[in-house]
Order: structure tokens, then sequence, then C-alpha cells
């Protein structure tokens, strides 16, 4: 059973930071690409960031580029969203996700299995 989960979500002021957590497990990690995607409170899903497990590639949203970084510990099957800087407007539910294809992209559509989410919440 492929299962996601997510954790290291919370409350934290701006300018602070917070690392999530993606553990992955029913399905061959080193094959996939893991997306973090977020979604504030009457807004569409957007796809913050991607990591290609097989190369390490990685690709970020405009909006949080040079503020969060992704990266993979494929030992232990689990990758990481270290946000630093972090604004009210980061305030959403983050998700991650799993593409079996392994392509690099932030395309929901594309995610073949997804977590359950965690809230961050970024107070002013």
């Amino acid at each position: 059973e492929v299962q996601l989960v997510e954790s290291g979500g919370g409350l934290v002021q701006a300018g602070g930071s917070l690392r999530l957590s993606c553990a992955a497990s029913g399905f061959t990690f080193d094959d996939y690409a893991i997306g973090w995607f977020r979604q504030a409170p009457g807004k569409e899903r957007e796809g913050v960031s991607c990591i290609s497990s097989s190369d390490g590639s990685t690709y970020y949203a405009d909006s949080v580029k040079g503020r969060f970084t992704i990266s993979s510990d494929n030992a232990k099957n689990t990758v990481y969203l270290q946000m630093n800087s972090l604004k009210p407007e980061d305030t959403a539910v983050y998700y991650c996700a799993a593409d079996s294809k392994g392509q690099r992209t932030v395309v929901a559509a594309a995610y073949d299995y997804w977590g359950q989410g965690t809230q961050v919440t970024v107070s002013s």
C-alpha cells in the first residue's frame, strides 16, 4: 500500500522557519518524483517544489524560490521541504505527492499518490 505521510507543520511567526517531512512507503522511492503542493482557503492548489529521486534535480515556484529548499534522503524514503523567511501568504495546507513517471513537474494531475496534508500557519 502506497503511503505518504507529511509532518512538521505548525504555527510560526513571519520570518521564521519550518521543515516539512514527507515519509513515503509502498513503492520504489528511487523511481519517483516527489512534489510539494499547498492550498490556502479559497484558493487553488499550487505547486511549490519538486525533486526527482533518481537524479536529485529540483524545481521551485517563483513564489518560494530562494526561501524554500527541497531535499531527499533516499535511504529513509523521505523528502524534506525546508522553509525559511516565511510570510503570512505561505499559510496553507501543504501536501506531498508522488509521481510514478519521475517527472520534474508541479502539475498536480501528473501525480499518482497524495498525502493527507499538514497545516502551516504564518502569523504577521
